[in-house]
């Protein structure tokens, strides 16, 4: 008999129960942050073309979603609002009747339990379509924040439990921060989008949120796709401000940062699995390429393997799903 002196990991591979026994890494609903698109305009939901089963919502189809949502066990949902009017200075953003202010109210009042997030940001509000004000075609950094922090506050009062700065202005952390403690917010925490490329892959998500820039592009205050280490200078500035939550978008072609940030801090990281990252799945799926179920649950897994805790995605209604397939 010959003498084999080599490791044998086969034998923890060797059936579903063993593989399951040491499983590292697993994927629960609890982990999933579903998308919501609100429009003032009150006409019936309309699917998003780019971005199959994704719905724009008015306020009264808000119910049957909401339903369906905590069905599947999903606790957790973060709006982005569409408003009929759009202004220079996004003023709907901050509106105490604005849209998002008003979907966070009917949200709370149908299921209290129901964890609301709110985008905080101004490009679907403001006619230019950037996250700023604009002066002589630049975005005004100080300036905007002002509005921000007037936007998280408003979002607080109408009860969102989380506040998610997306607009990746220069101490918009702080500032809002400030703002929330000085209304009286002091628990309401923030999930900065502390790590947010300047991405080809956002490209649904601007049909989806009527959000696309009127001029110009957003390289100015979203990262480059080449940088590494710019975004553990963005991660520390915000949780130093403050920040109780650190997102990192897109997050297939940026795993390695979300390790990065998962090294360097003990908050919560969370991955935004956006627009474009979905598109590609259901058009693959569509055309029978792929097997849609073990792509998805395989991509979630990895990102919960490189080190995060929550994933914002659309794909969470499949994903609950999925799982209580397989329980």
């Amino acid at each position: 008999m010959l003498d084999k002196h080599f490791d044998r990991h086969r034998r923890l591979r060797s059936s579903a129960t063993m593989r399951d026994l040491v499983r590292e890494t697993v994927l629960h609903k609890e982990d999933l942050i579903y998308p919501i698109f609100v429009k003032e305009e009150n006409t019936p939901k309309s699917e998003v073309t780019s971005m199959p089963g994704v719905y724009q919502y008015p306020l009264h189809e808000l119910e049957s979603e909401v339903k369906e949502l905590l069905d599947l066990g999903i606790k957790a949902v973060i709006l982005f609002g569409l408003p009929d009017d759009k202004d220079d200075v996004g003023s709907g953003a901050y509106h105490q009747h604005g849209i998002v202010q008003e979907a966070t109210r009917v949200i709370k009042k149908l299921a209290p339990e129901m964890l609301v997030i709110a985008d905080t940001c101004l490009c679907e509000f403001t006619d230019h379509g950037h996250c700023g004000v604009i002066k002589e075609g630049s975005v005004l950094n100080d300036e905007s924040l002002e509005l921000l922090k007037k936007t998280a506050v408003s979002q607080a009062e109408a009860g969102a439990d989380i506040i998610a700065p997306s607009n990746m202005m220069d101490g918009f952390v702080k500032v809002i921060r400030e703002g929330l403690d000085e209304a009286g917010f002091y628990d309401i925490p923030i999930m900065s989008y502390a790590v947010k490329y300047a991405s080809a892959f956002y490209g649904p998500f601007r049909e989806a949120a009527n959000s696309a820039p009127q001029f110009g592009d957003r390289k100015t205050y979203q990262m480059d796709p080449a940088n590494r280490l710019e975004a553990l200078r963005e991660a520390a500035s915000d949780e130093k401000e403050g920040a109780d939550f650190l997102i990192v978008k897109p997050s297939l072609s940026y795993m390695d940062i979300i390790r990065d940030v998962r090294n360097q801090t003990n908050l919560p990281v969370v991955a935004y699995n956006v627009s474009g990252e979905y598109a590609m799945v259901k058009a693959a799926s569509a055309n029978g390429w792929i097997d849609e179920k073990r792509i998805v649950l395989e991509m979630l897994t990895s990102m919960k393997r490189a080190g995060v805790s929550l994933i914002i995605t659309y794909f969470a209604k499949d994903v609950a799903t999925y799982l209580r397939e397989d329980a």
